[in-house]
């Protein structure tokens, strides 16, 4: 069998593996750039961390010289990154608020009563740092 043959054989099984690496690296992109928007870091670093293999997956189709799936993949976390960011500074410049978020922050009671103190300021207190 001549090397021509072989890297033909493996072209046919590592375009199609690439693909898919591609598009699973894709997926996983978009994911990232939802958890940005939503100010959730760890699923965006877990999205990200899920990325790296599935891009590293796509470049198996680099050995039949098909670089278009790495290329996507790569563009694709970029794209979205980037787009996540901006979505998220538009939304705090606006004051737009995620609705679960607006939720916690309206649990807290405006004017909590404040801690019991004693009679003295601590201030005018002959020594401060000692316990009461």
């Amino acid at each position: 069998m001549t090397t021509w043959r072989v890297a033909s054989d493996l072209a046919a099984i590592m375009v199609p593996i690439g693909v898919a690496g591609a598009v699973i690296a894709g997926l996983c992109a978009v994911l990232a750039g939802i958890a940005i928007v939503r100010r959730a870091g760890g699923l965006t670093g877990g999205a990200v961390g899920v990325w790296i293999p599935a891009a590293m997956l796509s470049s198996v189709a680099g050995f039949a010289n098909q670089w278009m799936p790495l290329l996507l993949a790569s563009a694709a976390l970029v794209g979205m990154l980037v787009i996540g960011g901006v979505v998220r500074g538009v939304m705090n410049a606006r004051g737009i608020e995620l609705p679960q978020r607006k939720a916690e922050t309206d649990s807290v009671p405006a004017s909590a009563p404040a801690p019991a103190t004693t009679a003295v300021p601590v201030l005018t207190r002959s020594n401060p740092v000692r316990a009461v």
